[in-house]
């Protein structure tokens, strides 16, 4: 929970003792109950961090099982090379709010970031781990106020009410590779081995659109055949426009079939 703090005293969030930090000092252990909380200009919340699960080579493997995945182009593992990675613990704004009768939890970046996608990431309650000190050299330090990340989710269409705010360091290795000349990044929640990335080397969609319209286009007229000898002369050669649409339709479906097997393997 958050408490808003009087303008000259600093209380813990779990215990209600006084805190005294030094000046410009915003990570703080309680003395009284040993919580540890993040400082922020308006009020003292819980400060927390999630554990790393994966090293960086399991990192990088998770990176490479998603660029040869259905959402990348074709062989971008193969083809793009990674030309950096950093580890770091990036602070999110923790946010418990009610929705609907229930309650979610938000994120939000509490730091500047070109990922937005890490507010989409996912933090269970019993990941979270009392922040340790010996982090800080690898941790970035927050540089949004929780009052701008509850403007944030206040300015949501859905009527949110927010129960609890922490902060929450996660930890996340950042790639950065280049394919065909284009830098891009990716990064890789150290926890769940999840890949984000706002911008990548995506499937192009319009050979598959080409296909779709060309099988559609097709099929129409196929299916005029019938209706079109049936007009003409008369409803028996109308039966017979429909065999003859059938035969068509038998013989072009595996034709069209090996068309997008081909599409599908160069895009």
């Amino acid at each position: 929970m958050d408490s808003p703090l009087p303008s000259t005293t600093l209380t813990c969030t779990q215990c209600g003792g006084e805190l005294h930090p030094d000046e410009g000092q915003v990570f703080l252990t309680c003395p009284y109950c040993s919580a540890t909380v993040y400082v922020d200009k308006s009020r003292v919340v819980f400060h927390w961090y999630v554990a790393p699960t994966l090293d960086e080579s399991q990192a990088r493997a998770a990176l490479y099982r998603w660029m040869s995945g259905n959402e990348t182009v074709k062989d971008l593992d193969q083809k793009s090379q990674v030309v950096d990675v950093q580890f770091q613990y990036f602070p999110l704004w923790y946010l418990r709010v009610k929705q609907n009768g229930g309650e979610i939890i938000r994120l939000q970046p509490a730091a500047a970031t070109a990922q937005t996608e890490v507010a989409h990431l996912q933090i269970p309650a019993g990941d979270l781990r009392r922040y340790e000190s010996s982090l800080d050299a690898r941790a970035v330090q927050p540089t949004v106020p929780l009052d701008a990340a509850l403007e944030w989710t206040a300015q949501s269409q859905e009527k949110l009410e927010v129960l609890e705010s922490a902060l929450v360091h996660v930890p996340l290795y950042v790639f950065r590779y280049v394919f065909r000349g284009k830098p891009f990044t990716a990064i890789v929640d150290g926890s769940s081995a999840r890949v984000l990335a706002n911008l990548y080397p995506a499937k192009d969609e319009l050979p598959y659109r080409t296909v779709g319209a060309v099988a559609a286009g097709v099929y129409l007229c196929l299916a005029l055949i019938p209706v079109i000898m049936g007009l003409v002369s008369g409803g028996e050669n109308a039966t017979a426009g429909f065999f003859i649409c059938t035969g068509l339709g038998v013989v072009i479906a595996p034709l069209l079939l090996m068309w997008a097997l081909w599409v599908a393997a160069k895009v």
